[in-house]
């Protein structure tokens, strides 16, 4: 989650209830795709344990342009290259620090349709950021490797981010969407974003309807693999995190946060900051929808 200067920016966004939506080109189904896996606590907790770790002995956080973050994203990028997906690092330049974002491309899928999923991977350097954002990086990586592991085929090509200096302002996403050429823009049908994935005491899920761009395909998915399960969302606006950057360039983009925890921007946002069922009920719905969209592509 952005910095506090940004705070005002992500209420907005909260409590602005999308009350319209816009027809999308129908889809096409391949049922050949195997039915979506579900996850475990042990297979998304220990993701989020090894960024403390790496916090703790890098002066207590992951900050943009500290070696806390530079291990941060030397872990995730491990995992993926051990998992087979063909990784990058994006560098950028932000206030006077060099910093990446991390992008990871599952081989296949139709390259004309791009399935983008995302988090930030730094903190503040008030605290070692676990659950904003080490919640929503831990499972975005454990659906990554999901999908590594169950070798699937997907109609859409599949990419997975992880952005750096997110938290002074949007700051590797908005550059990497920068140096995307128009075309390559186009090829993105979705981009979907995941900050505070694991937020104790979380009541209902906060799921991004794009409103502005037509977006209803991910949304929908996401708000009926709830309503499936009985759990209340509440549908947010575009802003207050790296989908913003996609959604200024044109892009459609949806996602969801479990909401503003009360350690946020602070020491106290550590381990014991993350409800590690949230967590797990977050992740399955993850990947419960990127399997759903992995399956289809938009009509022309």
């Amino acid at each position: 989650m952005t910095s506090r200067r940004s705070l005002p920016r992500l209420a907005a966004a909260v409590l602005g209830v999308s009350l319209t939506l816009s027809a999308v080109p129908a889809a096409t189904a391949d049922t050949r795709l195997p039915a979506a896996p579900t996850v475990s606590e042990q297979q998304v907790m220990p993701h989020l344990r090894a960024l403390q770790r790496i916090a703790d002995r890098n002066g207590g956080n992951r900050a943009h342009g500290t070696k806390g973050y530079a291990e941060s994203v030397a872990y995730v990028k491990r995992a993926l290259d051990r998992a087979g997906f063909r990784t990058k690092l994006v560098p950028f330049t932000h206030d006077g620090a060099a910093g990446n974002s991390l992008i990871a491309d599952w081989p296949g899928g139709d390259p004309d349709h791009v399935l983008m999923t995302g988090a930030h991977l730094d903190s503040v350097k008030e605290g070692p950021g676990i659950n904003d954002n080490g919640s929503g990086s831990a499972a975005v990586l454990a659906t990554a490797l999901q999908v590594a592991k169950t070798g699937l085929k997907p109609e859409r090509h599949l990419r997975f981010a992880w952005w750096g200096a997110e938290e002074p302002g949007l700051i590797g996403s908005a550059q990497y969407v920068r140096k995307l050429s128009a075309a390559e823009r186009r090829r993105i049908d979705v981009y979907l974003n995941f900050d505070q994935a694991g937020s104790r005491n979380t009541r209902q899920w906060l799921v991004i309807h794009d409103d502005e761009h037509g977006e209803t395909e991910a949304q929908q998915a996401f708000e009926e693999w709830f309503a499936e399960r009985s759990i209340p969302t509440f549908d947010i606006g575009v802003g207050g995190s790296d989908h913003e950057s996609f959604g200024n360039a044109g892009i459609p983009s949806s996602g969801f946060s479990t909401g503003i925890s009360d350690c946020i921007h602070e020491a106290c946002d550590d381990l014991s900051n993350v409800d590690p069922k949230t967590e797990r009920t977050s992740t399955d719905a993850i990947v419960g929808v990127l399997w759903k969209l992995a399956a289809t592509t938009p009509r022309p």
